[in-house]
């Protein structure tokens, strides 16, 4: 699979998660809606950091020649999804809360702004 393929399969994930978290941020909370919509958005959360851990970082500098920073944003998602599944099963809605907004505005706020507007970055260049 190139590179613009993994790209198309991670905006195929991430769009979505993106309108349903945005849906969720602006709702009321507890409901079963609320817990219906989450068992998709977190698959989709999980599924989209996955799908960039494919991605080469072609900006800055890179490990293992590369992941590059931003990739920590996945490895980020990739506990903290799971976690706050955990902790709104067992009943820290605080700390389930607490993970669900640092994965919006981490994974998908900064991460999809540093992909929108940091020049050399391919969705940017595909965009502007």
């Amino acid at each position: 699979m190139s590179d613009d393929q993994v790209i198309y399969l991670h905006l195929s994930t991430v769009l979505p998660a993106f309108v349903i978290g945005t849906y969720i941020m602006l709702n009321r909370k507890g409901t079963a809606r609320h817990k219906a919509i989450g068992k998709i958005y977190l698959p989709l959360m999980i599924a989209t950091a996955v799908i960039t851990l494919f991605i080469p970082a072609e900006l800055g500098p890179r490990f293992l020649g590369h992941f590059g920073a931003i990739h920590a944003l996945s490895f980020l998602t990739l506990f903290c999804a799971p976690a706050a599944f955990i902790y709104a099963r067992r009943g820290n809605i605080a700390a389930h809360r607490s993970c669900m907004i640092g994965l919006y505005i981490g994974a998908l706020l900064i991460a999809g702004s540093f992909a929108l507007f940091t020049p050399g970055r391919r969705l940017h260049d595909w965009l502007f």
